[in-house]
């Protein structure tokens, strides 16, 4: 099953969150807190959204910095995602 956003939808795949400090310390799994940073997975073809022409900025690959408590999660082949709309992403990482 492939996921195919609609609209200004776009899928990422959250980074995983780093197992240690920099100071070497071990997190156990609660205290870990999720990165904001995701991939790219799959981009909807923008269009006209409320009323307004809605270009895509992003692309499938790219690195995004995403709103903390926005998206939905979904999971797909035991893979999750998060679904958000375009305007949740903050940055793109160069």
């Amino acid at each position: 099953m492939k996921l195919v956003p609609l609209f200004d939808r776009v899928v990422l795949k959250q980074l995983v969150a780093e197992e240690t400090t920099k100071s070497g310390i071990v997190l156990p799994g609660q205290a870990k807190e999720k990165p904001q940073q995701a991939e790219v997975i799959a981009v909807g073809p923008g269009g006209v959204v409320d009323g307004k022409e809605v270009t895509m900025q992003v692309k499938a690959g790219d690195q995004v910095i995403f709103s903390k408590y926005s998206g939905t999660e979904v999971k797909v082949d035991d893979e999750e995602y998060i679904i958000v709309k375009q305007n949740d992403i903050l940055a793109v990482i160069k």
